[in-house]
């Protein structure tokens, strides 16, 4: 009874299953998880939401997923994007960062991994795991690579510099940022970024060059 009242009054969203491989019901469901998550927050949405907006029933979250709290987990980690920062020549993290601004995808194509987290505040773990994974990719991977003092300072200062950047520019669309030519964008950032690389100098390294 349930599922044929489902399927009325929902013209434009019909609850007929699509049919996925196991691969493609997994991405849809991170899909529209991810969405849900970012717009309504994790106390905001249930399974339901994610499954129907997936095309799916939602017992396949559990399949998949095991919890929505794993589900949740699987969408919202911070620090995919920063991957190439474990490998990526130094002189060339400004040029990288402005791509990833200038071209990344807009928060109706994938939402902020930080508004995701931000928007869930009210689960105690959201803020310990976002500083988790910071800590782990800047204050530790990436302080590694660099040489002179304050490190770990200079690598959550970037941190602080990419992720701001991207939030502004790719999820709240703040008009200047927004607007800005990629050209311009790479001379302010390499302004503010080269003296955290260059051994912390405050002078981007002029000093004894």
């Amino acid at each position: 009874m349930n599922r044929a009242s489902d399927s009325r009054g929902c013209d434009d969203h019909p609850r007929r299953a699509r049919r996925y491989d196991a691969a493609g019901t997994r991405s849809a469901l991170l899909g529209a998880a991810a969405l849900r998550f970012a717009r309504y927050g994790y106390d905001g949405c249930s399974v339901r939401d994610i499954a129907k907006d997936a095309g799916v029933d939602a017992a396949l979250v559990y399949r998949y997923f095991g919890s929505k709290e794993a589900l949740f987990d699987a969408v919202s980690t911070s620090t995919g994007m920063f991957e190439p920062l474990r490998h990526l020549p130094l002189d060339e993290v400004s040029a990288w960062i402005c791509d990833v601004v200038s071209t990344g995808p807009t928060e109706e194509e994938a939402p902020h991994p930080l508004l995701t987290k931000l928007r869930s505040s009210s689960r105690e773990e959201t803020v310990g795991q976002l500083r988790k994974e910071i800590t782990e990719v800047f204050s530790e991977g990436f302080a590694r690579r660099l040489e002179g003092e304050d490190a770990e300072l200079r690598a959550e200062l970037l941190a602080a510099w990419l992720m701001g950047i991207t939030l502004l520019r790719l999820a709240i669309r703040t008009p200047a940022l927004a607007a800005t030519p990629d050209d311009t964008l790479l001379r302010f950032l390499r302004a503010g970024i080269d003296p955290l690389l260059d051994a912390g100098c405050p002078g981007g390294g002029s000093e004894g060059g």
